[in-house]
C-alpha cells in the first residue's frame, strides 16, 4: 500500500516553555479522534485532570503517561516523550524534508503529517483502518488521492500465491472499501478505481463527496480515511508500509483476539540489499481480551519498507495431541523440507545489477524466514538460510551470526579453504530432527556478488565460516550429510545437547 508524509516542527518546536509531553499527548489524541471525554474514559482518569494535562498547566505523572500510551497505542511515543519533559530538554527541531514532485496527485508536494494504520482481526477477517494527515506544500489543488490494497497470501511462494489470485480473485464486494474526508469521518469521499487485478486494487480517493468538491488547497491540511475488509483466504500474515512520499510519523497498530497468542516482529528494508529488525521494539498490551501491538517511528526514509509479521501461536496450541516434531514446525513455518527435490538443485544465479530489485525482495523474503525461525527456537551459534530451503531458486543466503551481524550473500562459491579441520555438530532447517558431525575447514575464502554487480572475496573464519560454509552448499545443491565421514550417521535432536550453546574451538 502506498504512503506518504510530511515534515513541520517537531512538537514543542524550539521553544523551552512548550510542554514536549502535553503536545505529543495532543497529537496522539488527534490521531486516534478521541475527544477529551473519550480520551479521560479510556484511561481511566478525571476529565478536568487530562484537559489541564494537555493544556500544560498540571505536570503528567509516570502512571499517567503509561495509561496514555496504552489507552493511544502510541507505539511507545508517549513514553519517549515523558522522559524528554521529565529531563528538562529542548525539544529538538525536527528538519523540513525537501518538497518533492506527487505523481499520484498531479500536485507539486503533497506530505503526509502522520500516516497511522491499525489492523484488527475478527473471525477470519482483517479490517485495515488507514489515517493520513495530509498537508498540501505545493502550488496547485490537490483533487485526488491515489491508495493501494495489495495481498499476498503466501509470501516467498510466489506460484502457489499466483494460482490462489488467479483461482480465486480478489474482489470488490469481499473488500467493501469506504473513505471518508475532515476529523470524525465527516464527509464520505468518492472513489474510482484505477488498476483492478486478482491480488491487487489501486484506487483514486476523490476529494469529493455528496457535499460537491472540497480540493485540498495550497497551504491546507486535512485527515482523510479509508477503511476495508480482506478475509484470510487472501490475507497472509504480514503488513508492510511503503515509504513513497515525505514522512514525518509512521504508526501501526495490529489488533488481535486474545486467545490466539499472536507473536509480532517486524523489519526494515530500504533500498540497499539488507533487512533489519526495527530498531524501536513493538509495544504490546496484554490486558483484556484483545492483544494490542504498536509501533511508531518519525521521519522514516524515503523507498524504506516497515513490514510486520505474526504468527497465531494459540491455534497450534488448541490442537490435540503430542507437540509436533522440529520438522513439522519447520515445515509449517514455510521452510522447504528435505524431501523436495528442490534442495538437490543448483540455485540459479542472480545478473547484478540487472536483477538488483528482484535480489532485494528475496533477501527480505530470506530476513522475514529467520524471523519467523527465530520465534520458534533459540539459535546460540547462529543461523542461516538459503533462498531455496523457502522454495526461491535463486542464489541468494543470508548468515546471522551469534554477536548479531547479518551476512548477505548472492553468487557465493567457496574458492579456497585453509586451516585446521574439526569436527562439530550441524542443524538443518530442512531435516530439524537431527544433527549431525560434519568436518570443515577453520577458514575460508568466498567469491560473491554485491548489489551493484561487483565481485568480492570474502574470508570467513570459524563458527561463521562453517555457517557460512553450510549455506553456499545449500545453493550447491549438498546437504550437510553429504559433507559428513563414511560411517558416521546424524543422532536424533533428543540426544544433542548442544542447542543454546556457542561454537566450540
Amino acid at each position: 500500500m502506498t504512503t506518504g508524509s510530511t515534515s513541520t516542527t517537531d512538537a514543542g518546536g524550539a521553544d523551552p516553555e512548550v510542554n514536549v509531553f502535553a503536545v505529543e499527548l495532543e497529537r496522539w489524541r488527534d490521531v486516534r479522534g478521541f475527544s477529551r471525554a473519550a480520551l479521560a474514559k479510556a484511561m481511566g482518569y478525571d476529565r478536568s485532570y487530562v484537559s489541564k494535562v494537555l493544556s500544560g498547566t498540571e505536570r503528567p505523572s509516570e502512571a499517567f503517561a503509561g495509561h496514555a500510551e496504552i489507552a493511544l497505542r502510541a507505539g511507545g511515543a508517549l513514553h519517549t516523550a515523558f522522559r524528554d519533559f521529565e529531563a528538562h530538554r529542548t525539544p529538538k527541531v525536527r528538519s523540513a524534508v525537501p518538497p518533492m514532485p506527487d505523481t499520484t496527485t498531479g500536485a507539486r508536494s503533497l506530505v503526509v503529517d502522520h500516516d497511522d494504520a491499525t489492523l484488527r482481526y475478527d473471525d477470519g477477517v482483517y479490517r485495515l483502518t488507514q489515517r493520513r494527515h495530509l498537508v498540501n506544500e505545493g502550488t496547485e489543488p490537490i483533487t485526488r488521492y491515489l491508495i493501494r490494497i495489495s495481498v499476498d497470501r503466501y509470501p516467498g511462494d510466489p506460484e502457489r500465491s499466483n494460482q490462489l489470485y488467479s483461482e480465486n480473485p480478489l474482489a470488490w464486494d469481499e473488500i467493501n472499501l469506504h473513505a471518508w474526508h475532515g476529523p470524525n469521518r465527516a464527509d464520505a469521499m468518492d472513489w474510482t478505481p484505477h488498476h483492478d487485478r486478482d491480488a491487487f486494487k489501486e484506487v483514486w480517493l476523490l476529494f469529493a463527496g455528496e457535499r460537491g468538491h472540497f480540493p485540498l488547497y495550497p497551504g491546507e491540511s486535512c485527515w482523510i480515511e479509508y477503511e476495508y475488509t480482506v478475509s484470510e483466504v487472501h490475507w497472509g500474515n504480514w503488513f508492510q508500509r511503503a515509504v513513497r512520499l515525505p514522512t514525518r510519523t509512521l504508526s501501526v497498530c495490529l489488533d488481535f483476539p486474545a486467545d490466539l497468542s499472536a507473536a509480532v516482529w517486524g523489519l526494515h528494508t530500504s533500498m540497499t540489499a539488507q533487512a533489519m529488525p526495527f530498531a524501536t521494539a513493538i509495544a504490546r498490551d496484554a490486558t483484556g481480551d484483545r492483544h494490542v501491538f504498536s509501533w511508531s517511528c518519525e521521519d522514516p526514509p524515503l523507498h524504506a519498507r516497515y513490514r510486520l509479521e505474526w504468527d497465531f501461536r494459540g491455534r497450534a496450541a488448541a490442537l490435540d495431541g503430542p507437540p509436533p516434531a522440529p520438522s513439522d514446525v519447520m515445515a509449517s513455518l514455510g521452510i522447504v523440507q528435505d524431501t523436495d527435490p528442490a534442495l538437490r538443485r543448483v540455485a540459479r544465479r542472480f545478473d547484478l545489477p540487472a536483477e538488483a530489485e528482484d535480489a532485494r525482495r528475496v533477501v527480505t523474503e530470506l530476513n522475514s524466514a529467520c524471523e519467523r525461525v527465530a520465534q520458534a527456537h533459540t539459535f546460540g551459534k547462529g543461523m542461516g538460510i538459503a533462498a531455496p530451503q523457502i522454495g526461491i531458486d535463486r542464489a541468494a543466503a543470508i548468515v546471522r551470526t551469534s554477536d548479531g551481524e547479518t551476512i548477505t550473500l548472492f553468487n557465493p562459491t567457496i574458492i579456497e579453504s585453509a586451516g585446521d579441520i574439526d569436527e562439530q555438530y550441524e542443524g538443518c532447517l530442512s531435516f530439524f530432527d537431527v544433527r549431525g558431525q560434519v568436518p570443515r575447514a577453520h577458514v575460508i575464502q568466498v567469491e560473491h556478488t554485491t548489489i551493484d554487480g561487483q565481485t568480492k572475496i570474502t574470508v570467513f573464519e570459524r563458527g561463521v565460516a562453517r555457517l557460512v560454509a553450510h549455506e553456499v552448499d545449500h545453493l550447491h545443491g549438498t546437504l550437510y550429510i553429504d559433507q559428513m565421514r563414511d560411517g558416521v550417521n546424524p543422532i536424533p535432536v533428543e540426544q544433542y545437547r548442544g542447542t543454546g550453546s556457542a561454537w566450540k574451538y
